[in-house]
């Protein structure tokens, strides 16, 4: 056997392995979905969850199905699929395992444009939200400006990012000092990161965006094996590379600014998304899907966790803030021994 077909063996080992994670992941998001709709304080056997959520069903239980559990449970896919295409392609388009939404400023800069909307003006509801949106593709676009000189090499967007977003947490900190009370509990709850109370009015903008900003992820995506080489490398293969970056980057910034308006800053998900399903997948990165997938499954784990299996009902942020620093810190440590920080 000859080294190309090596290669191609390999390649082809590699393809099956990734749809094999893939299947894998789609039946236990399946899985975990049904487990969340069906138990509770009102349980429901599983048997009778297909025709309750298509509707056939009447009476209590649907209504604790179809207008509680389901519109919770699908935000949170959502929710969880954004955050996971978010942070893989921050990861990958920066090469840096530490550029993910939550580490370099965006979901701060949403949070801090939450929080101001609620303790200043005593917003609620889509308005926060649409505060949160603009408060991330604001502090997005800044980032880049801010880190683009000579262009935008990962660890100078990363280092501006966290520079930025500790500002906007300083300024989180200010707000939450001398706000009201009841305001700055508000506030708190979704700086928390939050699925409680979620209907189909928080599922529908990022089941929207998703629609248009998945399909452009995916489309987009094909040049980050490019984009990885360096940028001279990529431009001698025909890529425009600031426009590409620049539009993977908006697309990224986008999907987490959806994502973080419809539950808040759920911590962590999408910083650990890529990198789980790259060790799922077992090669040198995953796709973008495996990711995504990922991301969703985070999410419904931490969330079934953080309302049935710790005593109290808690924000998934609480979860998976507590699974995710962990991480971070010995990703921080691994950095440290082979000194690359």
């Amino acid at each position: 056997m000859n080294a190309v077909e090596v290669v191609a063996a390999a390649r082809r080992r590699g393809a099956v392995r990734a749809r094999s994670v893939t299947l894998a992941l789609l039946l236990a998001i399946v899985a975990v979905f049904a487990v969340s709709l069906a138990v509770g304080d009102f349980p429901v056997p599983l048997g009778d969850l297909p025709g309750l959520v298509f509707g056939q069903g009447t009476g209590r239980a649907a209504y604790v199905v179809t207008e509680l559990r389901l519109p919770r449970a699908v935000t949170g896919v959502l929710v969880g699929v954004a955050f996971g295409t978010s942070g893989a392609l921050f990861q990958r388009l920066l090469r840096n395992p530490l550029a993910s939404p939550d580490v370099i400023g965006v979901t701060q800069g949403a949070s801090a444009a939450a929080v101001v909307a609620i303790v200043l003006f005593g917003a609620g509801g889509a308005v926060v939200s649409a505060a949160a949106l603009a408060g991330a593709l604001l502090t997005g676009a800044t980032i880049y400006l801010l880190a683009r000189r000579g262009g935008v090499p990962g660890y100078r967007l990363v280092l501006v990012g966290v520079g930025v977003g500790a500002v906007l947490t300083s300024v989180v900190s200010y707000l939450m000092t001398w706000a009201d009370v009841t305001l700055a509990q508000q506030a708190l709850v979704w700086l928390t990161g939050n699925l409680n109370g979620r209907g189909w009015d928080h599922a529908g903008p990022p089941a929207a965006a998703l629609v248009v900003l998945l399909p452009a992820a995916l489309l987009l995506g094909r040049a980050l094996t490019g984009l990885q080489l360096g940028d001279d490398t990529a431009a001698g293969l025909g890529l425009n590379v600031e426009r590409t970056r620049v539009a993977l980057l908006l697309v990224a910034v986008a999907l987490a600014a959806f994502a973080t308006a419809a539950a808040g800053p759920v911590a962590f998900v999408a910083f650990v998304a890529n990198p789980i399903a790259t060790r799922l997948v077992g090669g040198a990165r995953a796709g973008l899907v495996p990711a995504a997938l990922t991301g969703a499954l985070v999410v419904l784990l931490g969330d079934f966790a953080a309302q049935h299996l710790l005593g109290a009902q808690l924000p998934v942020g609480v979860v998976t803030g507590a699974v995710g620093a962990p991480y971070l810190l010995w990703l921080l440590a691994s950095a440290n021994r082979a000194g690359r920080m």
